[in-house]
């Protein structure tokens, strides 16, 4: 039985002809919020859709948490790279 329209998945898609003022949309969202722009279009093109900003998804990881990922300033890496040093210590004698 031939699937309709309405069930096809699709995980890629390649879409030309942004222009200037949909692609600043995207670059804005994208530095706004700190995700991709690949989220950026998806979220854009969810919200002209009428759908929810982000798919509900069962069984996969979701990217709920971006936001919290990499984002740290100079100074927090810094202080997170002190806190660490001890870590980086290799005790010769409790290899052996």
């Amino acid at each position: 039985m031939a699937m309709s329209r309405r069930e096809h998945s699709i995980d890629q898609l390649t879409i030309k002809g942004f222009g200037d003022d949909l692609g600043s949309a995207v670059h804005s969202l994208a530095e706004r919020e700190a995700i991709s722009l690949n989220q950026a279009a998806l979220k854009l093109l969810r919200r002209g859709a009428g759908l929810s900003d982000t798919p509900r998804r069962t069984g996969t990881v979701d990217s709920s948490f971006d936001h919290l990922i990499g984002h740290w300033t100079p100074s927090e890496a810094d202080e997170m790279d002190a806190a660490l040093e001890d870590f980086e210590i290799i005790d010769e004698a409790a290899r052996q």
